[in-house]
């Protein structure tokens, strides 16, 4: 029995336990708080104006501390390296490393010949740069070396600057081979050297939030766009093609035509060699994906494909029995360092900076994604500082400009990288096949180098899913990725970066200048305020509109913001105030008509009225020939008399009524009498905001309607003050700390009674 009434005294207690807390629910709670303008909320929060600290005053003090600071800054490995773990670490970063090397031999090789140089400077690319950003770098995931979209732009540089046909020699229009690697050479180091300049020299001026006007669906249009210049420039090597040097707005278009049309003269042993390679890489990443969970490191199928594809050629003798051209001598040993030729910075300016910013946006990019998943930071400015590092002194040891790859530092994650050191043993084993090894892979084709560089496209051709989230998601976004494809695709590399970002920063002027304006209303028995277009069940307070934008007002929409501002009130502020000067300034003529008719002494007409044009009686118009002082002077009381009854607009000691109000000029009056400016969208203003928001009071004014403005924010604020917005006319006490406290200061003031210090507000 016992047991039997323990389960029903539980639900009892639960069901008791539900029925309360749903009357918690249904309480009413009130909150009573003083109602605050800008001028009671600064008395009672002891505002005052925040300090500013100079940050460049800190930039001169000399200290050990700060020396220590600005070393451990600029050289993280002495802040990391001392707290290596050893025994958690090493092993993994050790198998990382190995299997990073591993990828980096034949991208090194493959990536080189896409930027139109000798494969071996691919190899010294994958060293000198991979050691210093070990150094300087703050990223413990990121694999810095050759890129396949910057080893593109590289190779737009040299088909530009250093053409085929520039070294073509005597009338059989043979090819100069050497002369041109070493002019290429040469210019690739020097714009190695000017890119890692750009970058040091951002990253020293803290400069490294640039790369945040890079959004990611442009970097990732960017990319794409990049894949498809780096899959046609491949094509050559495919079929064993030779094609004319071009660059500049269509060279992707003329490249794709003139490989159809030459295509007849292709070279099949090329070809097959290409396929199989590309078959043989597709299968071997499709092996690591399905056996990633059993296997220690992936399988290296880039290695034992370019090991297979040369010992087949030098077996065979590809390029003697088929004609498959093959990477040729590689000399063994490093490259003596080679001073950049400044003459060449001015042709290269505008290339170092394109290749600089988008080496630094992908670098960072992949960055601070590893660096959420893990659990660290990665600064911007250092990240910059060290690739430019990494750019300037290899450009110096004749390496072209790199950045990180998304598939090596992929395997880097994945194979158990847990510091820099990862990246400092691949450097060392590329080191070794340097010395050593190089020479072993003089007889590879080039065909399997290109099928390397297509494969890894994979990633970046995938990408081109963005544009069906893009379209469910967000249609500007979508806007900006079409815009960067189709202008990288058309005008190359450089000109169609320097066209997505212009787009991408009018677009975001566009958008301000395409706001939404909405007038607000009163969810019932709530001091919150919503758009009534959007709310059935918001009310607008009758007799007040609240109005607010959905961004802040500056020179490029005040005067939209001001146009919408009167259409939304639904009254034609412009016709008002042209009918109202008309019919004032016919009053003045005709009263300055009916004194000289009637020779009214002037003493007379001043004690009628200091200001004429404004406090006239209309029934002046209708006075008869034989006007008196004392009829005049009866008019004149039973004037104020109705103003007293009707008049919240006119000063307490008036003692004439305001004959030129709406009503008395017999113009329809505004259904509201309070306009309140929600200003919480504002994050800033400028001298036009001033202006119009100025002007605005003014208006209002003149058509009988008192203006507040609410929810400033302290910024903007202070700017008002700084601006001298605030006058006699228009004070702190005009600005309310909510909307909900300017409605009800404007209801109670309305009412011309005693405005209530005290808001009680039920929620």
């Amino acid at each position: 029995m016992g047991l039997s009434e323990a389960p029903g005294e539980r639900d009892t207690q639960a069901l008791l336990s539900r029925t309360q807390a749903m009357e918690l629910r249904r309480r009413d709670y009130h909150v009573e708080r003083p109602l605050l303008n800008q001028e009671q909320l600064e008395e009672l929060g002891s505002r005052s104006p925040a300090q500013v600290t100079l940050q460049w005053r800190t930039w001169f003090r000399c200290s050990r501390a700060r020396a220590q600071a600005l070393l451990l800054q600029y050289l993280p490995v002495l802040a990391w390296l001392p707290q290596y773990s050893v025994r958690d670490w090493l092993l993994g970063d050790l198998l990382s490393g190995l299997s990073v090397a591993i990828m980096q031999l034949p991208q090194g090789l493959a990536y080189a010949l896409l930027a139109g140089l000798p494969p071996v400077f691919g190899l010294y690319s994958s060293f000198y740069p991979v050691f210093v950003y070990f150094l300087f770098g703050t990223s413990r995931h990121i694999s810095v070396g050759t890129f396949a979209v910057m080893s593109v732009m590289v190779g737009s540089v040299m088909e530009s600057l250093a053409p085929d046909d520039a070294f073509l020699l005597g009338l059989n229009s043979t090819l100069d081979v050497a002369a041109r690697d070493a002019t290429r050479v040469q210019l690739a180091s020097t714009l190695s050297v000017l890119v890692g300049l750009f970058q040091v020299g951002l990253g020293m001026v803290h400069f490294g939030f640039v790369v945040t006007y890079l959004s990611e669906p442009l970097v990732r249009a960017y990319t794409t766009a990049a894949s498809v210049h780096v899959f046609v420039s491949q094509l050559k090597y495919v079929f064993g093609l030779h094609l004319s040097s071009r660059s500049g707005p269509l060279s992707l278009i003329y490249t794709v035509l003139e490989v159809c049309w030459k295509l007849p003269q292709m070279v099949v042993g090329t070809m097959v060699t290409a396929i199989v390679a590309g078959v043989v890489l597709v299968l071997v990443k499709l092996l690591n994906e399905k056996l990633r969970r059993h296997l220690p490191m992936p399988l290296p199928g880039e290695l034992l494909t370019l090991i297979g594809a040369t010992g087949i050629s030098y077996g065979v003798g590809l390029k003697q029995a088929f004609g498959v051209d093959i990477v040729g001598k590689i000399p063994t040993g490093l490259v003596p360092p080679m001073a950049p030729r400044p003459q060449l910075f001015a042709k290269l300016l505008g290339n170092a900076f394109a290749i600089a910013v988008v080496g630094f946006a992908i670098a960072i990019s992949l960055g601070k994604i590893f660096a959420l998943r893990h659990g660290y930071r990665v600064y911007s400015n250092q990240e910059l500082v060290a690739l430019g590092l990494s750019n300037l002194l290899g450009g110096i040891f004749q390496c072209f400009p790199v950045s990180c790859s998304m598939s090596r530092s992929l395997v880097q994650e994945s194979t158990g990288g847990n510091t820099q050191v990862a990246g400092a043993i691949s450097s060392l084993f590329i080191l070794i096949i340097i010395v050593k090894l190089g020479e072993l892979f003089q007889d590879l084709p080039k065909a399997v180098l290109a099928a390397v560089v297509i494969v890894n496209l994979k990633g970046m051709v995938m990408q081109c899913t963005d544009v069906v989230s893009l379209w469910k998601a967000n249609r500007m976004d979508l806007l900006i990725w079409v815009v960067t494809f189709v202008a990288t695709i058309l005008l190359n590399l450089d000109l169609g970066l320097a066209v997505a970002v212009v787009f991408s920063l009018m677009l975001v002027v566009v958008r301000t200048q395409m706001p939404h304006y909405s007038v607000l209303g009163q969810v019932p028995d709530t001091d919150i305020y919503r758009d009534v277009a959007e709310y059935s069940g918001a009310r607008e307070v009758p007799g007040v509109k609240v109005f607010r934008s959905s961004v802040t007002v500056y020179f490029a929409n005040a005067e939209l913001y001001s146009d919408s501002l009167k259409q939304r009130c639904g009254v034609d502020v412009d016709y008002l105030l042209s009918q109202k000067k008309k019919l004032l300034r016919k009053q003045e003529l005709k009263l300055k008509q009916l004194q000289k008719e009637n020779k009214l002494p002037k003493q007379a007409a001043a004690s009628k009225g200091t200001s004429v044009s404004i406090n006239v009686n209309p029934t002046v118009m209708d006075i008869e020939s034989n006007n008196d002082v004392e009829g005049s002077k009866a008019r004149e009381a039973s004037a104020g008399t109705e103003l007293e009854d009707t008049g919240a607009w006119a000063p307490e000691d008036a003692k004439a009524s305001d004959i030129s109000s709406l009503k008395a000029l017999g113009l329809p009056q505004p259904d509201f009498h309070t306009l309140i400016l929600d200003l919480s969208s504002f994050s800033f203003v400028d001298t036009v905001c001033l202006k119009s928001l100025k002007n605005i009071f003014r208006d209002f004014r003149e058509i009988e309607v008192e203006v507040y403005m609410a929810a400033c924010h302290a910024p903007v604020i202070t700017q008002l003050e700084d601006g001298h917005f605030f006058d006699a006319s228009i004070t702190k006490q005009h600005l309310f700390a909510s909307v909900h406290d300017a409605v009800l200061f404007a209801l109670q003031h309305r009412r011309s009674g005693p405005v209530n210090p005290v808001l009680v507000t039920k929620l």
